[in-house]
């Protein structure tokens, strides 16, 4: 079968859908990156991270985001496109010359096509990595790299127990007039004092070797100060509650061949039905574009148009696609409970573009079927 003929109507309205798409995308993932990037400004401010690592840390985020609005964006997208061309009559003009609403909707389903290919390579490859990517970053970060970053004149909470205090900083690395608090042991709060140190690269996390200082501790049970001074001491500046645990994978990290097929002991049996849903939901999750541009396009393409347009099939249209993600959540978190309900995932993400091609394609299918029997004849 041949394909289509792409006119210059079409190439017209691809562009501006195309733009709106990647306007509207780009908009709401830097506000979603703003909201979400406030709750690391912490790591710049107390532990004194340069803002590449700030930028780099939120940056993994956006595959994410990305990820979960485009199907929304696809439809606003489309919605907004089609009611302008509506309001400026260009729709109006291109009707009066013939074209039928599949010729109207092409460009549209063209842009759909490669929304959809879009949200399988980010939900099945990017966004897993990215995850990932993330989650090991920020771990790196908490537990190693902070120590690393001690300013003169600062006192750094290198973790939530222990406090660094350094007076001075050499060109060379070398530390004067440095202070510890550490109260990583409740019973023995230690307060350590060194006139200099220098910081060592450990196996798995940083230390400091501190020189001529000395060490008072506390032991709350009796209340006893124990003072040791010492010509040279080495402490790990670690989270001792966390430097040796392993990092435990979310479930958003896995691949899906390890949703469907978990190794044993790779995960509590309690989460494989938490594992089946999100694996099935990264394959019909995209579907759903589909469906929410479908809906945009009948509400855009379909029944009377009015001279000064309206805003009751706009905010129908809204409202449809608010019922689907309402559903499309309540549906998540049942299948969770009962796996046996994940094939509606997959109905809820499909039916309505069905329905709505139906209802927008079925009459011109239907008379472009009794043209062919009509010129075919009866029957010999």
């Amino acid at each position: 079968m041949a394909l289509p003929h792409i006119t210059r109507i079409d190439r017209y309205l691809f562009r501006q859908l195309a733009a709106a798409l990647i306007a509207i995308t780009g908009g709401i993932v830097a506000l979603t990156w703003l909201t979400q990037s406030l709750r690391f400004i912490e790591l710049v401010v107390n532990r004194g991270l340069s803002l590449g690592v700030f930028f780099r840390l939120t940056g993994l985020l956006i595959p994410g985001f990305v990820e979960v609005i485009l199907p929304i964006t696809c439809f606003v997208a489309v919605q907004f496109i089609y009611q302008r061309l509506t309001g400026d009559r260009e729709l109006t003009v291109m009707r009066a010359a013939g074209l039928s609403p599949y010729a109207l909707s092409r460009p549209a389903l063209l842009l759909i096509a490669i929304a959809v290919v879009i949200g399988y390579v980010l939900s099945l490859s990017i966004v897993p990595s990215t995850l990932t990517a993330f989650r090991e970053y920020q771990w790196e970060i908490r537990n190693r790299i902070a120590a690393f970053l001690l300013q003169e004149g600062v006192f750094t909470p290198v973790a939530d127990d222990l406090i660094v205090y350094v007076r001075a900083r050499d060109p060379d690395g070398t530390l004067h007039g440095i202070l510890v608090d550490d109260a990583r042991q409740p019973n023995h709060h230690a307060t350590i004092l060194s006139e200099s140190g220098r910081l060592l690269p450990g196996a798995n996390s940083p230390r400091v070797l501190l020189v001529n200082g000395s060490r008072q501790e506390l032991d709350t049970q009796t209340g006893r100060l124990n003072v040791l001074t010492f010509k040279e001491n080495i402490i790990d500046l670690a989270d001792t509650n966390r430097t040796d645990e392993q990092r435990l994978r979310d479930i958003g990290e896995f691949s899906l061949d390890e949703l469907l097929h978990p190794a044993p002991g790779l995960i509590n049996p309690r989460e494989y039905p938490r594992m089946v849903v999100e694996a099935h939901k990264r394959l019909a999750g995209p579907l759903a574009t589909l469906s929410f541009a479908g809906i945009a396009l009948v509400f855009a393409l379909t029944g009377t148009f009015r001279r000064h347009g309206g805003l009751w099939r706009p905010l129908l249209a809204i409202l449809c696609v608010v019922a689907l993600v309402a559903l499309g959540l309540a549906l998540d978190s049942a299948a969770v409970k009962e796996n046996a309900l994940v094939p509606l995932m997959y109905v809820r993400a499909v039916l309505p573009a069905l329905v709505c091609a139906a209802y927008l394609f079925g009459p011109e299918l239907r008379d472009a079927a009794w043209m062919r029997r009509a010129i075919a004849g009866p029957a010999t």
